[in-house]
């Protein structure tokens, strides 16, 4: 059994958790040997371990709507007849679901906040090298082609605002916090090098978010604002003068919505903006069961051929909104499983993210902060088509949410989280 008389074995499993996020994003193919471990593991403690499944029960606003999102696009591509190599990334879920259980088992927390804080920070340099020494403009790591900038863009900035999180541990020492501060700086600044419009600027209302929870858990308001307007003034600072693009590409936002029309469609804003378009005719078309998942790109291609729809947009085979990719694919009860999935997660761990205990308020936070910048981000780009930012964040919240199940529990028998 996996206990605290154990402790090689509890390291053990902590570093491979502690790992998995940096592993997303490499592309090594033994990275499936701990998560093989890790689902193993998972089925072992769940069969036999009372206290995992009472963590699966407090867990369950968060379990239960990912449940559904496996079910309903399982379901959905059986009825489509859609080839079943497209629900390969959505399966993944099912996986997830059981490597939760872990979370739920001892840990070394330290060797969690590390490692989660610690892969900003190597995928910040990486960045960093794309960017001054191979001379890419828009950094996009190495598990991207130069189309996955934006994707990996969010997924720093969200390991980045889990290390912000750990760096406002009040009860951390000052070197491990400064620690995680500068992971944070390094993964924010690599994010920055991808010049992705979308997930920088959900980073800023998520950031100021998790200040305004801390101010009002710990009472230390005039820290939290300050450490808010220092926050947001060094982003804002970056951006403009280190990276003068940045502000170029926001600039050219306000010039192609408002020059858009169904015959002038080209350019990123535009052809977004015809997209959408295309999906809500999808969605006109077919409102209770979608086009089947995946099939964004044949609809748009037909429509294209009839006159409807701009040849601009052709070559895509998502309409670059995660809640429009739903709705057209599944119908409009697509959009409401991932309304649920989004909605369930804020909701848990925002109410936990208040608690007292940092034990549970801080996974919480973690927690909320990824479900945020996803949900976020979905307004503007797709988020789960591709296995690495889909992994994250299925691996993130799932077992964090069992984690603040396991903390909560062993709160409510006087245990105590470690």
């Amino acid at each position: 059994m996996l206990d605290k008389t154990n402790p090689w074995r509890v390291w053990i499993l902590s570093l491979l958790i502690a790992i998995m996020p940096l592993s997303f994003a490499l592309p090594v193919k033994a990275k499936a040997v701990p998560a093989l471990i890790l689902f193993l593991t998972g089925l072992w403690v769940l069969a036999t371990r009372a206290d995992v499944r009472r963590a699966y029960r407090r867990a369950a606003p968060v379990l239960v709507p990912a449940a559904i999102a496996f079910v309903f696009w399982a379901v959905n591509v059986g009825a489509h007849g859609v080839n079943w190599r497209e629900f390969d990334v959505t399966s993944h879920i099912l996986a997830f679901l059981v490597i939760a259980a872990t979370f739920a088992l001892p840990l070394r927390t330290a060797a969690l906040r590390v490692g989660f804080s610690g892969s900003a920070g190597v995928l910040g340099l990486i960045c960093v090298e794309q960017h001054y020494i191979e001379h890419i403009d828009r950094a996009y790591g190495i598990n991207n082609g130069e189309w996955g900038a934006i994707e990996f863009g969010m997924f720093m900035l969200v390991l980045s605002l889990i290390a912000i999180v750990q760096a406002l541990r009040g009860e951390l020492r000052s070197r491990e916090r400064a620690m995680h501060a500068v992971f944070a700086v390094m993964g924010f600044y690599g994010a920055l090098l991808t010049q992705s419009r979308g997930p920088l600027l959900a980073f800023v209302p998520v950031f100021a978010a998790l200040m305004l929870i801390q101010g009002r858990r710990t009472g230390r308001w005039r820290q939290s604002v300050l450490a808010l307007v220092i926050g947001v003034a060094a982003a804002g600072l970056a951006a403009t003068t280190l990276h003068g693009e940045m502000v170029e590409r926001l600039a050219a936002v306000k010039d192609e919505v408002a020059t858009y029309s169904e015959q002038d469609a080209t350019g990123a804003v535009r052809e977004r903006l015809e997209m959408w378009r295309t999906a809500r005719m999808a969605v006109i078309a077919h409102p209770v069961t979608g086009v089947g998942m995946n099939q964004f790109g044949p609809f748009a291609r037909a429509r294209i051929a009839d006159g409807e729809v701009n040849p601009s947009v052709v070559r895509y085979d998502h309409p670059h909104s995660e809640y429009l990719e739903w709705a057209a694919t599944g119908g409009i009860p697509g959009l409401l499983v991932l309304v649920l999935l989004f909605g369930g997660s804020l909701i848990y761990f925002g109410r936990h993210a208040l608690n007292r205990d940092n034990a549970i308020a801080m996974p919480a936070c973690a927690g909320f902060s990824t479900t945020a910048m996803y949900a976020l981000c979905a307004l503007t780009d797709n988020v789960f088509y591709r296995a690495m930012p889909h992994s994250l964040y299925f691996f993130l919240t799932l077992g964090l949410a069992v984690y603040v199940g396991r903390a909560l529990d062993r709160h409510r028998t006087g245990a105590g989280a470690s």
